[in-house]
């Protein structure tokens, strides 16, 4: 914890440092701009050579060489291939579950979502902890790839660096992204494909306004790698010829086969995090469990350790047979799965790339014997591969490309490999909507195609926002002794309920317009149920407010009631369109208030809150000592208090007073701790009183 508030304090005094020097420099936002993306392909750069430094050392501990080799491999005692996965597993296990839950996978799912639904903020100490985990995953035996951590790490740099220098939500998206592309320019010494991999993956909107830091980072990222590593790219790539226009038939079976099997990949991988899920197995043990699996593979076929880049140059060069080829693909698509989805941390970039070259090598054998008169090399097929499995899986088609361009630069590869990786996106994508990476976001209610409002409703549960259910009615109350209650109530709607609260329909003032002439003859004949409409909607507490909407527009009510669940209709609650609309705001505002507002959040000190909306205030306040232990959801402030929780800042962890750092976002499990900040919003009053 000590050394925690020196960082922060460190950090303080530079953002104070840097102060006058960029508030000179915002001033021509162009310069502002170079200077910052010049920046950020450094750190990328440099983040990217010293993971693959630190992957190498792991793996020197765990093989007794800084690099994998087929052949010290296959000499280990079988007992060791077992347990180095296995302990590496255990360890990122730890990591991972008590430190960051977000650094598992490739971690470019949670920088997307970062760009999407947080303006870009990510955690600081995602930089650390990702790097920890992925070099425990990769370097001990895990079957992952280095890619996605580098970008995860590169783009929590630039996040970081955005927040240090208090920018807006939407230049902290930029900066993510250049930390995006610094990362990929670095690993594939592909300048061009590490600025189309941010644009094209990274940031869900292509501004062109955005294009220009991105490219800076990615040529300084490139050139600084090319300084330390060399100038030579990823693989050692065969010479490319087409051999005849009718091999282009070949490619387009290719490309269909690209994307079958990168459809097959997406459902395995995932269908293996589910299964992992719902194991009874603590979260923390998981991932031990996936590297000893990786282990009992690797006993046979030790080609899926690791990144896999040895295997790959040989089905570039053709000095794999067709049999092996076929093992090593289904055997690297399994244990790829088994180590993401039993939580281990690594990227799915390299096993794309490795599947795409062992599986075009394959066929490109198979097209041979075939088709000797007019068929290249089988290295010529594995290259095209590579591009149109890792277009089909990521749905980047432009990046796969340029990627595989910038690893031969040889024109005549562009037509079969733009044919290759269109065909395997079309069938990719048609089997299965979302890419590799999207289907994860997918599953939380992300959907990066239907715009960042729909997001934003789809992440908010009804739960959240329910209030309580104070109008409920038994339906036989006489419509006399309903009527003047819905014309007294704030809200003229009532829910009918039975003898046990379960949920009947629904009446509102214009239910009953028609018979109100007629209230005093009907009041003691007529009673609620006759007038109620039966087919009101309801919802539970686990739907989202995209539903709610959705039945607020089709049936014009202003409640809709709340049941336990669809089968006992119990009534536990009622959410109110009046709510919900403010809810989004207040979202809105704070999705907003993550990347920007330095301004405003300097000015707001403990006592002083500043007026942000019409009659909503912003303050800062410690956390009450009787909300410590207890979590956000127990403490209710919104129901108690009538405040929203923007942001919680862990005392001397993450946050020490308002300096423009985002914090964490509040969840209803979120539970305080002694010394938390938390960032409110409400009325003035309301705050000075929780801060009392």
């Amino acid at each position: 914890m000590r050394l925690l508030e020196i960082i922060a304090r460190l950090r303080r005094r530079v953002a104070m440092a840097l102060e006058g020097p960029l508030a000179m420099a915002r001033g021509r936002e162009h310069i502002f701009l170079v200077i910052t993306a010049i920046a950020l392909g450094v750190v990328g750069a440099y983040g990217a050579i010293g993971f693959r430094f630190l992957i190498s050392g792991v793996h020197h501990l765990s093989f007794g060489t800084g690099e994998y080799t087929l052949e010290i491999l296959e000499e280990l005692p079988w007992w060791r291939r077992l347990l180095m996965p296995t302990a590496g597993g255990l360890l990122v296990g730890v990591i991972v579950y008590l430190f960051a839950p977000e650094v598992k996978g490739s971690g470019i799912p949670e920088v997307m979502e970062a760009v999407v639904r947080k303006g870009g903020a990510i955690r600081t100490r995602v930089v650390l902890t990702k790097a920890a985990a992925a070099a425990l995953t990769i370097g001990s035996g895990g079957s992952a790839g280095r890619e996605g951590p580098i970008v995860h790490i590169g783009s929590a740099l630039g996040s970081a660096l955005g927040q240090l220098l208090q920018v807006s939500a939407r230049r902290m998206r930029t900066f993510v992204a250049c930390g995006a592309a610094a990362a990929i320019a670095a690993t594939f010494n592909a300048p061009i494909a590490g600025a189309l991999f941010a644009i094209e993956v990274v940031l869900v909107d292509i501004r062109i306004t955005a294009m220009s830091p991105i490219v800076i980072s990615s040529v300084v990222a490139t050139v600084i790698s090319r300084h330390h590593l060399g100038d030579f790219p990823a693989f050692d790539v065969p010479a490319y010829a087409l051999v005849s226009w009718k091999e282009l038939l070949l490619y387009a079976v290719l490309g269909l086969g690209a994307g079958l099997l990168a459809w097959i990949f997406i459902r395995v991988s995932h269908l293996t995090s589910d299964l992992f899920e719902k194991t009874p197995l603590p979260a923390w043990s998981r991932p031990a469990i996936g590297g000893l699996l990786v282990g009992v593979i690797a006993l046979g076929l030790p080609h899926v350790f690791g990144v896999g880049y040895e295997t790959i140059n040989a089905a570039l060069w053709g000095k794999a047979s067709l049999a092996l080829l076929g093992m090593v693909v289904a055997a690297k698509l399994v244990a790829t799965s088994l180590t993401l989805g039993s939580g281990g941390s690594g990227g799915i970039f390299a096993p794309s790339l490795f599947l795409g070259a062992t599986a075009g090598a394959a066929f490109g054998q198979l097209a041979g014997r075939l088709f000797p008169d007019w068929t290249a090399d089988p290295g010529s097929y594995a290259l095209v591969g590579m591009g149109a499995l890792v277009s089909a899986a990521t749905h980047a088609p432009i990046t796969a490309i340029l990627i595989i361009f910038e690893l031969t630069n040889n024109y005549r590869i562009i037509p079969p490999l733009m044919l290759a990786c269109v065909i395997g996106v079309l069938l990719s994508s048609q089997l299965c909507r979302d890419s590799i990476y999207t289907m994860k976001l997918t599953r939380r209610g992300v959907k990066l195609n239907q715009g960042r409002d729909i997001n934003l409703l789809k992440s908010i549960r009804v739960e959240e926002v329910m209030e309580q259910a104070t109008h409920c009615v038994p339906a036989s109350m006489p419509l006399g002794e309903l009527i003047p209650r819905l014309l007294a109530w704030e809200r003229p709607a009532a829910i009918l309920v039975d003898a046990e609260q379960r949920y009947l329909g629904a009446v509102e003032l214009g239910d009953v317009r028609e018979v109100l002439p007629q209230a005093e003859e009907l009041g003691s004949i007529a009673v609620a149920d006759d007038v109620a409409d039966r087919n009101a909607p309801f919802v539970v507490p686990g739907d989202n407010l995209d539903l709610v909407m959705h039945l607020f527009g089709r049936t014009h009510r202003e409640e809709l009631p709340v049941c336990r669940s669809s089968e006992e209709r119990f009534v536990v609650g009622v959410v109110t369109k009046r709510t919900v609309i403010d809810t989004y705001n207040r979202r809105i505002f704070q999705a907003d208030l993550t990347g920007g507002f330095g301004s405003l959040l300097d000015a707001v000190r403990e006592g002083r809150t500043m007026e942000v909306l019409g009659g909503v205030h912003l303050g800062e306040v410690d956390v009450p000592s009787a909300w410590v232990g207890k979590t956000l959801a127990e403490c209710e402030p919104r129901k108690r208090h009538g405040l929203e929780v923007v942001l919680v800042h862990r005392g001397g962890e993450e946050h020490q007073g308002v300096d423009g750092r985002p914090g964490q976002f509040p969840s209803p499990d979120l539970e305080f701790e002694a010394g938390d900040r938390l960032l409110v919003m409400g009325s003035a009053r309301a705050i000075r009183k929780l801060g009392r």
